[in-house]
């Protein structure tokens, strides 16, 4: 009985479809890097209006879209070194930037648009879609499991908890969770720490004990 690994063979597999996926079809992008990879993507749509930097790194079953839905043509970068989850949906109908050497989890949701629904004559799925706010990502955030970022900009080095909502900026070096998102710690550059910040985005005092935890 011949012994398969398992393990190797899928190694093997994906490295062999990666190169075959980027020789295929990267031409199809307005730019891809050439070190980048998309693993069994579910659907990507309109690839002439995305553009891919250098060695990203795009997990499976990612939806990516970019519809022009107007006079305006839609933009959708992912810049280099960032990595993806699984299942990743974003969708841009303007402007939609991940920065670099951006994490997300699996079943992030990324958009810069939303479905209407205000005509009560009309069920949603017959109405438009419209834009709503510009969307960036700044570099080296990290976005938890199943979040949904929706018309908001995220700083520089942030995280956001699993499960959030954003619908509102997130500023640089920033922890935000919940639904909607708020921002729960901030790296203080005088103390040179995360620290707990209040619903004004101002320091709150630690207790002792947390104190010492940090030092």
């Amino acid at each position: 009985m011949i012994n398969i690994n398992y393990e190797k063979m899928k190694k093997l597999y994906e490295r062999i479809h990666k190169k075959l996926w980027a020789y295929l079809f990267s031409s199809n992008f307005k730019r891809f890097g050439k070190t980048s990879r998309i693993l069994y993507p579910m659907d990507i749509q309109n690839a002439k209006y995305m553009e891919i930097g250098e060695g990203v790194r795009i997990l499976k079953k990612a939806w990516l879209v970019a519809l022009k839905i107007d006079e305006h043509e839609p933009r959708l970068v992912i810049d280099d070194l960032s990595r993806l989850g699984n299942f990743n949906h974003i969708a841009s109908v303007r402007d939609v930037y991940i920065g670099k050497k951006v994490l997300t989890a699996d079943k992030v949701y990324i958009s810069d648009n939303l479905h209407t629904y205000e005509d009560i004559s009309n069920p949603p799925i017959e109405l438009p879609t419209k834009f709503h706010r510009s969307v960036s990502i700044g570099d080296e955030s990290w976005i938890g499991e199943n979040v949904c970022i929706i018309g908001a900009n995220i700083g520089k080095h942030c995280v956001i908890g699993a499960n959030s909502v954003v619908t509102k900026d997130i500023p640089d070096y920033s922890v935000a969770v919940g639904i909607p998102a708020r921002v729960i710690k901030q790296y203080n550059s005088s103390t040179k720490q995360w620290e707990k910040v209040d619903f004004n985005g101002k320091y709150v005092e630690q207790p002792k004990e947390d104190l010492a935890e940090n030092v």
